[in-house]
């Protein structure tokens, strides 16, 4: 009950005191048409509030700043009591919430059958990130998994999370792997190689990680348990140590030269995307830079006019 909320006949009552001297002789007599139940309930009311205090010869209206001080310090403890029990209610619940935990924890691991859905599985791991995502990538790689890859690590990289990929040696004669190098280690990206066996890991946020459930990789393991996720980051951290930093500023050179070396030997536009792993796009951009360099209408002519360019 606070003083904010009084009633039309406790706030007359009120008035009506003072008006007397700031007394009340009684409780109220009815007079003509008035209604006695409603002006019991009033005095009840300002006496509950703290507005009316009882005396000998009946009741003394009291300064509404010392009841409302009083009214407030009520409420402010009131407060507090409600702040402690807010505090306190995760503590009270643990036990629920363990055992709720208990009853709807899913398997500490999981296999996912197929490449495209271990694809889309590791998407929603990668739109999940919100710290760090560290993966293990020996060959081969080609431009159909590198592309979708370069679409989903990129945006990560822009929004602060960190990436560190282990390649192994060969990568760096991968015109694919080479451009979606350059182009993640220009965002923050630290990509090393080993040159030593290791296997096939993603590991997102040190909390979940993805291994290889086949030698083929057309199934793989989703793992969430802590101490095995643990081991495996360790794992990673140890041949992290151990690998090669490498220099990937030079990527878009290094693949059109390759490009330029093909071309001078006659190989067509998709020819040449299947032997260097990239896409035809990726090929056609290219070589519409080289024509406008030549001065060539036709892939024939770009040809001719390259003889003796190729990197053999």
């Amino acid at each position: 009950m606070t003083a904010d909320d009084l009633t039309p006949a406790e706030h007359a009552l009120y008035l009506a005191a003072l008006s007397n001297g700031g007394h009340l002789a009684a409780p109220p007599a009815a007079g003509p048409g008035a209604d006695s139940g409603a002006d019991s309930a009033a005095l009840a009311g300002l006496l509950a509030r703290g507005l009316f205090a009882p005396g000998a010869a009946g009741y003394a209206a009291v300064d509404p700043r010392a009841a409302g001080d009083r009214l407030a310090a009520g409420l402010r403890g009131e407060a507090t009591r409600l702040l402690v029990r807010a505090e306190n209610l995760p503590d009270a619940l643990a036990p629920l919430t363990a055992a709720y935990d208990a009853a709807h924890q899913g398997p500490e691991s999981h296999h996912v059958e197929g490449r495209d859905a271990i694809r889309h599985r590791i998407s929603q791991l990668l739109a999940e990130c919100q710290e760090e995502l560290l993966t293990a990538q020996p060959g081969p790689h080609w431009a159909v998994t590198l592309e979708p890859a370069l679409s989903q690590d990129l945006p990560l990289l822009m929004t602060g999370r960190r990436m560190r990929t282990i390649y192994q040696p060969a990568a760096r004669r991968r015109p694919a792997v080479v451009e979606y190098a350059g182009a993640v280690t220009r965002h923050g990206s630290r990509i090393r190689l080993l040159d030593e066996p290791f296997d096939r890991t993603i590991i997102v946020d040190r909390s979940t990680a993805v291994v290889s459930a086949r030698s083929d990789h057309g199934a793989a393991a989703f793992i969430t348990d802590r101490a095995t996720v643990a081991a495996l980051v360790a794992v990673f951290e140890r041949d992290w140590s151990r690998a090669a930093a490498v220099d990937w500023s030079a990527t878009p050179h290094r693949a059109a030269t390759r490009i330029t070396g093909l071309l001078a030997r006659g190989l067509t536009q998709g020819a040449i995307a299947t032997r260097l792993g990239l896409s035809e796009r990726t090929v056609a951009a290219h070589i519409a830079r080289l024509r406008d360099r030549h001065g060539a209408q036709t892939l024939f002519q770009l040809g001719w006019r390259m003889r003796g360019e190729g990197d053999g």
